[in-house]
């Protein structure tokens, strides 16, 4: 969590593979649906996973604060210039760029303690 928002990440190894997204069903730019590859292999698995966490933190805070989601791939073979992107809103990076990302300065839009409260109670340890 942080002051303007909560966030759900979901780390992934992928030794050496390239983490990319495609467009399938596109027609000249239009119409397609985004879909995320690791490694030349479909893996909408997993962006599925994080919609489904980012549903249950949701639920548990309410509409106290936003709640975003991020895949971020461990030893991925990412390209040199740019590299992370977002599928159907989930978005997908590396460590250094996930830390740029929460790091992010906006001003604090949430009440922190009320919300790690609920969170807190929605998802005690195991």
């Amino acid at each position: 969590m942080t002051p303007w928002g909560v966030w759900v990440i979901d780390a992934k190894r992928y030794t050496n593979k390239r983490p990319d997204v495609y467009v399938e069903g596109d027609f000249l730019g239009f119409g397609g649906t985004t879909r995320l590859t690791v490694g030349g292999r479909k893996h909408d698995k997993l962006v599925d996973g994080v919609l489904w966490q980012i549903e249950q933190v949701q639920a548990a805070v309410g509409d106290m604060v936003s709640t975003r989601g991020i895949l971020c791939f461990v030893d991925a073979d990412w390209p040199l210039i740019g590299g992370d992107f977002t599928v159907r809103g989930v978005g997908v990076c590396w460590p250094k760029r996930l830390a740029k990302t929460l790091l992010e300065t906006t001003q604090p839009t949430i009440d922190v303690e009320a919300v790690s409260c609920r969170l807190a109670a929605a998802f005690p340890p195991a």
